[in-house]
């Protein structure tokens, strides 16, 4: 990760290519940023411990510490750890939330409750992280069981293309579910990168 600078964000891997995009556009070289597996979220019980460790192992090197995760399935556990360790994350359940905004997912949830969420990460790796995963690939029998309380299928797209809004239109299909697409952009993710950069500046704090 380099020489010691003065800010870290501890981010689910997921959010990698976006991080990335974001930081090139943006100029953002004020923050270093490690990344932690995304098949973490086949295990969310981990996920604050996994965390509390990376921020534990940084912090003497790093005067601020970001968090860019949701509780993602922690149940609370996350933010609980978090306020231990006077680290704060970016508002929201899960991506789907802090991509979408608050706002926008709510609205997107009431209209359909059985409703199957797709990113750009989740597109690009379906077929791992959600067909290998759950042996579909396998035991194809099997996606009733797991697919069958679901009506449609939202693509909440941050950077898309012609390739992954057909793969998206081809996994809804596949699932025998209706298709929804649904243009995020970064989101909550760039507003709150945006504001721990600023609290980095100086004079942030004057009024």
């Amino acid at each position: 990760m380099g020489s010691a600078r003065g800010a870290l964000v501890i981010a689910c891997g997921a959010l990698a290519r976006e991080i990335a995009a974001l930081r090139r556009v943006n100029g953002w070289t004020e923050f270093d940023v490690c990344y932690l597996p995304p098949q973490l979220h086949n295990r969310p019980e981990r996920i604050a411990g996994e965390v509390q460790q990376q921020i534990r192992m940084h912090r003497a090197r790093y005067q601020r510490i970001f968090v860019a995760y949701g509780d993602c399935g922690t149940g609370g556990g996350l933010d609980a750890m978090l306020r231990a360790e006077g680290v704060e994350r970016i508002p929201g359940a899960h991506c789907y939330e802090f991509f979408a905004s608050p706002e926008v997912f709510a609205a997107l949830a009431d209209a359909e409750p059985g409703t199957f969420y797709l990113t750009d990460f989740l597109v690009r790796h379906f077929d791992h992280l959600v067909t290998g995963t759950l042996g579909l690939d396998r035991h194809p029998e099997l996606a009733p069981m797991y697919f069958g309380n679901y009506h449609r299928v939202v693509y909440l797209a941050q950077s898309p293309s012609e390739a992954s809004l057909a793969k998206a239109q081809a996994i809804a299909a596949h699932m025998g579910l209706e298709f929804k697409f649904q243009f995020t952009g970064y989101g909550g993710l760039a507003a709150q990168l945006q504001d721990f950069v600023r609290q980095g500046e100086p004079n942030a704090w004057r009024a």
